[in-house]
């Protein structure tokens, strides 16, 4: 049981870590001024643009190698909970035929606090690095 517990932590972990990781590519292939400027248009400051497309990148890439897992899953549900509150919200929880809905971002939600409170998984690094000495 335990064996298929670690193998779901697993999936989960990547398949976020990957989601942000191109998330956060796009922001600087389609150019982060652009990013900045429609974060200025929501009445954030532009600089957070690059502060999320960092956070995105690197930490897509630390989730996958499963290293600062719970910080960086911390970072990526506060992430998505102002995105889904300044944008989102308002086109329901299926999208309103202009812009997708909240569904997607609430479910990778879920799964970032979900791996902010489990255990560290084997096939993470944060697991190999930072293991008890009782282990």
């Amino acid at each position: 049981m335990e064996r298929s517990n670690e193998i779901g932590r697993f999936i989960l972990r990547v398949f976020l870590g990957i989601t942000f990781f191109v998330h956060g590519l796009a922001k600087f292939q389609g150019g982060i001024e652009n990013t900045a400027g429609f974060f200025e248009s929501l009445g954030l400051p532009p600089f957070t643009a690059y502060v999320v497309a960092i956070i995105e990148l690197v930490g897509g890439l630390a989730m996958v190698l499963g290293l600062g897992t719970r910080v960086v899953a911390i970072l990526f549900a506060v992430i998505l909970a102002v995105a889904t509150v300044k944008v989102k919200l308002a086109a329901g929880f299926l999208g309103n035929g202009q812009m997708a809905g909240y569904e997607l971002d609430l479910a990778l939600i879920v799964i970032a606090i979900y791996l902010s409170l489990a255990k560290t998984s084997l096939f993470a690094l944060d697991h190999v690095l930072f293991r008890s000495k009782e282990a």
